[in-house]
């Protein structure tokens, strides 16, 4: 499956193959039985991000050509709800990692993301435009609480409280257990989009102090509607991190969530007074030039054209 979403990223997802380079282009070596190898050849120019399962070796020339065409390579778990390491090729626009810097570096911009981002949350609440970051902060505690009991009614599970001790994995109830093992696997998929879009998983706008900042930021946006409701699905379950990961991995193809994270974040970093959005959905894809254009910084024009003598004078 290849969902072609925002800013004509698409993503591709293989395990238990090997990944090679041939005369003809770049493909997924697979073993039937013990006697035939089928090929399948994997589009690199028109894709943008290749995820790499559990099983999955890859050449040098393979990883040279999706370099050169400008196709990003995550290392990712199974399924690929967790990302280990990601390659960035050189010809990756840095646009959306500018937009980042731009928005985390100046405090009112920042606070702005970091509003939005709760406004999100509450998804139709009629939120006053004087709230206050704290006072958002009070607001989601409260609606967090709110959701705990709702879910905690549905299963039949007496008082719940989040308790995240990761120095006492194993004294956690299987809610938390489930929850804990299902919020690593969003964090993957996360992860996996961030660094296929160039952005810094560093650069947090509610969370800061660590290098998955950004990561837990955009991943608390889905998890009302992800994690927490197959957390308490799993109260009666033996081995509840096992069937979280199992069971978030089977949800993952229904919630189609890596083009939704693309968009959310783009729409998060685009300005609200922007004069045009570069956020493009799936049904107005944009088309990918095979050539980057380098432009200079300047502190009062913004962008000049590179490729100019500025020097001035007849010389």
């Amino acid at each position: 499956m290849l969902p072609r979403i925002a800013d004509s990223l698409s993503f591709l997802y293989l395990d238990m193959v090997r990944v090679v380079q041939d005369d003809t282009g770049v493909c997924a070596q697979i073993q039937v039985g013990t006697e035939r190898t089928d090929l399948v050849y994997i589009p690199t120019a028109a894709l943008s991000c290749l995820l790499l399962g559990p099983g999955v070796s890859i050449t040098t020339p393979a990883l040279n050509t999706l370099a050169r065409h400008g196709t990003s390579v995550v290392s990712v778990g199974a399924g690929g709800v967790r990302a280990y390491a990601g390659i960035l090729p050189d010809s990756l626009t840095t646009h959306w990692l500018e937009q980042q810097v731009t928005c985390w570096s100046d405090p009112e911009r920042r606070l702005e993301v970091a509003v939005r981002m709760y406004g999100m949350r509450f998804k139709d609440a009629d939120l006053p435009d004087t709230v206050t970051l704290e006072q958002l902060r009070g607001l989601e505690g409260q609606r967090m609480k709110a959701f705990y009991k709702i879910l905690a009614q549905q299963h039949g599970i007496g008082r719940f409280r989040r308790n995240y001790r990761p120095d006492q994995w194993d004294a956690q109830d299987p809610v938390n257990l489930a929850l804990s093992a299902a919020n690593t696997c969003l964090y993957g998929i996360v992860h996996a989009a961030l660094l296929a879009l160039g952005l810094s998983p560093a650069l947090g706008f509610v969370h800061a102090g660590t290098q998955h900042a950004f990561v837990y930021d955009v991943a608390d946006l889905y998890k009302t509607e992800t994690t927490l409701p197959m957390a308490f699905a799993l109260h009666n379950s033996d081995n509840p991190e096992q069937d979280a990961r199992r069971r978030f991995r089977e949800d993952l193809r229904l919630l189609k969530l890596l083009p939704r994270i693309v968009r959310d974040v783009q729409t998060l970093l685009t300005p609200r007074d922007a004069n045009h959005i570069d956020v493009h959905t799936d049904d107005e894809p944009q088309e990918k030039h095979d050539v980057q254009m380098v432009h200079l910084w300047d502190p009062k024009a913004g962008v000049l054209p590179a490729g100019v003598n500025y020097a001035g004078g007849d010389g």
